[in-house]
């Protein structure tokens, strides 16, 4: 992959053909966005309208922990939506940003609302308080059902869908060439773990969460967000958003809701994405949020592309201009 960022800037001094993106659930870590909460007023500003919003000590536990509760769902969906879009405005605010024209705007499962919120389909305000609902819903979903996931490393796709539709689990993610996650009811995925293994699969992490995100076992959890979704202000999009279930540009607001609430018991398709937005000729990507996930996954799907992070203010100082 490339990853000069001399590679960044066109002839005329404006990279055309960006696509922002942006990480979710397990990016978390301690002490993330700290650096543009002290630096950037911008960035701070969205720091503390979350903490105000949360009103769960959100900023303290970002900042200093304990780890175990950044980690808890209830916590690590809003930190990771505000320390992604106080990067952004961080990145927004700069002299940098004009340098870059940016043409769509994606993110993995949570990562999505911070893309629609980047793009202005919803305020900062509004996204927050919806993924806090997101996050209980999903929480008291685990609590109804005994779930498990696990990441198959290695495997071929076609094979494992198979195995899944046999044994009854199902596919979380498709989050690279390489990289599949599994999940469903613990029975069901401890069977196609035994029958991948069977088959020759080799590499199988076992993932250490709460529940079957992205299975049916959600079905209460995008029930009860269907009809929060119904109160959310949405407005035309500034810059196409991809939508994780349909891996093509978000459609009407009626749509958006659909596939929001779709998305919860729905396989994301992060491949499909990607090759989306490579096809429309997407590339350079900016991977804004904790972490450096989506990078990795990238290099698996499309090694063509190029991608710079920002996780801190100097990742945005180390772009050439």
């Amino acid at each position: 992959m490339q990853d000069s960022s001399a590679l960044l800037m066109s002839l005329n001094g404006k990279m055309k053909n960006v696509a922002l993106i942006f990480p979710g659930q397990g990016a978390q870590k301690l002490g993330m966005g700290l650096e543009f909460y002290q630096s950037s007023p911008e960035a701070k500003a969205i720091f503390e309208q979350a903490d105000k919003i949360c009103a769960n000590g959100l900023l303290k536990v970002m900042f200093e922990g304990p780890e175990e509760k950044l980690t808890s769902t209830a916590y690590c969906q809003p930190a990771i939506l505000t320390m992604s879009m106080a990067a952004l405005k961080a990145f927004e605010a700069h002299a940098k940003y004009k340098d870059f024209s940016v043409k769509f705007t994606a993110g993995l499962s949570l990562g999505e609302y911070s893309a629609l919120a980047a793009s202005g389909v919803m305020n900062f305000a509004d996204t927050l308080r919806l993924v806090q609902k997101r996050a209980a819903f999903m929480e008291e979903a685990t609590k109804e059902n005994q779930g498990a996931m696990a990441a198959v490393i290695g495997f071929d796709a076609a094979k494992l869908v198979e195995i899944c539709r046999h044994t009854g689990a199902q596919v979380a993610n498709f989050n690279s060439n390489e990289q599949i996650v599994i999940t469903g009811q613990k029975q069901k995925v401890d069977a196609a773990i035994e029958a991948i293994k069977a088959a020759g699969g080799q590499k199988i992490i076992p993932l250490a969460v709460s529940g079957a995100f992205h299975s049916s076992l959600m079905s209460s959890a995008a029930s009860k967000f269907a009809v929060s979704l119904k109160d959310i202000v949405l407005k035309p999009s500034l810059i196409p958003v991809l939508s994780n279930v349909t891996a093509q540009p978000h459609g009407t607001e009626a749509q958006i809701r659909v596939d929001l609430a779709r998305q919860i018991t729905e396989s994301v398709q992060w491949v499909k994405c990607v090759e989306y937005m490579a096809a429309q000729g997407m590339t350079h990507f900016i991977e804004i949020g904790p972490g450096r996930v989506l990078k990795g996954l990238i290099r698996k799907i499309n090694p063509a592309i190029s991608v710079l992070n920002i996780e801190k203010p100097q990742d945005i100082e180390a772009f050439e201009g």
